[in-house]
């Protein structure tokens, strides 16, 4: 295990990432690139691209929207440019009370019109269980929903503009450089953010074809409309494309809460989290910041703390050394509230979430000792985080799936 010279992040991380020669991660080199942009030019793009696609009839933009901030700032940006916008939501079933406040008052706020795309929650809770199980991540469907719902949408009622925020592998791992102006494509919703998996895997003709069928759940293709992407076809006839405002704009989430919050009175979090300091992020999921993030760290050995103790290095609103210091408090917390919520909403047992969380830690991390789990430190020791509660074997915690 190395660590970044300049942030937090391990070079075992979710998100692609490189190491210079230096050891300074990717994810740093590419914030380093917001510096010697000229945002003044980006912006004149950024109109001149909005121009071409104003359109006469229909939107002029469909905007994808959790009701989080920076979903607020991208259609306050939107409206700034006079324009006539579709919000569009995928809501998973678990907004925290302050992330519905400010997903319902977006209609109102920005007179939009607003579609919210709400799965059965018998189906949800199904998916959640499924997610867990096949993948460690029982918000997978979230992820299925947030880039498949809006897409959808966009091609019913023929809007070829999306504008996304900033694109999460690039600002956080460097995945790309702000000047490939990368865009959004169908490609890095399957083999990135879906990880592999589709729909049709998590329904028992799918999970049959994987050898799985000890989880079905009894979901069929007509349960999982709204996770199935349009055709190749569909997409281009109607000519969508996924834009990025974190390319035109300089993206700072901090200033952007700033704003949001002075402006239209959006809330953040009311109750501290207890796996990282941040109040404004993730609202839209009361689980992303507690148990979600506890299976990112038992399978890479950090949490949600390092992702935002990075972001504010890289800012400069926080030192290396504070971000140590809230990594070592937080990122190895198993949330008791929202641990047991989640178990109750699923009907499991502590006993086998712990059993199958340990299937999914990844071993170029993780080795055990004592009959315990042990990692490498960013503070430079090794540290034991919890017994050892099985003793299945996965070396990356990823499914490996041919096409």
């Amino acid at each position: 295990m190395r660590y970044c010279t300049k942030c937090v992040y391990p070079s075992l991380a979710a998100t692609p990432m490189t190491f210079d020669a230096n050891g300074v991660c990717s994810g740093c080199r590419v914030a380093e690139e917001k510096k010697t942009i000229d945002w003044a030019l980006r912006w004149k793009q950024f109109e001149e691209l909005i121009d071409e696609h104003r359109s006469t009839s229909n939107y002029d933009i469909l905007i994808p929207v959790s009701g989080g901030k920076d979903s607020y700032y991208q259609t306050h940006v939107a409206k700034s440019l006079g324009l006539k916008v579709l919000l569009v939501t995928y809501h998973g079933n678990n907004y925290l009370p302050e992330g519905e406040y400010n997903l319902y008052r977006m209609r109102e706020v920005f007179d939009c019109d607003h579609i919210i795309v709400r799965p059965s929650v018998d189906a949800l809770i199904k998916m959640n269980r499924l997610g867990f199980k096949l993948q460690g991540d029982m918000n997978w469907h979230g992820h299925c929903g947030i880039f498949t719902s809006p897409i959808q949408v966009a091609v019913r009622y023929k809007v070829p503009l999306m504008l996304w925020g900033e694109h999460g592998f690039l600002d956080l791992g460097g995945m790309f450089s702000l000047n490939d102006y990368v865009e959004f494509t169908a490609k890095h919703r399957l083999e990135h953010a879906l990880r592999g998996y589709d729909w049709d895997d998590f329904t028992d003709a799918g999970l049959a074809r994987l050898g799985r069928s000890d989880l079905a759940e009894g979901l069929t293709a007509k349960d999982l409309l709204w996770a199935q992407y349009p055709t190749d076809d569909e997409i281009a006839d109607v000519g969508v494309r996924g834009i990025y405002l974190g390319n035109y704009v300089h993206w700072e989430a901090n200033e952007h809460s700033k704003l949001v919050v002075e402006k239209y009175d959006w809330r953040p979090a009311q109750q501290p989290f207890e796996r990282t300091y941040r109040m404004f992020s993730n609202l839209d999921d009361m689980h992303e910041n507690g148990i979600h993030d506890y299976l990112k760290f038992v399978k890479f050995g950090y949490g949600r703390a390092s992702d935002h103790a990075c972001k504010d290095i890289r800012t400069g609103v926080m030192d290396r050394t504070v971000g140590m210091e809230m990594v070592k408090k937080y990122d190895h917390i198993k949330s008791r509230r929202d641990l047991e919520r989640w178990l109750k909403y699923v009907d499991m047992t502590e006993a086998e979430f712990d059993r199958i969380c340990d299937t999914f830690r990844d071993r170029r991390v993780w080795r055990i000792e004592d009959g315990r789990w042990v990692k490498d430190n960013i503070w430079g020791d090794s540290s034991a985080y919890g017994p050892v509660h099985t003793e299945e074997r996965s070396t990356t915690g990823r499914k490996q799936k041919v096409a």
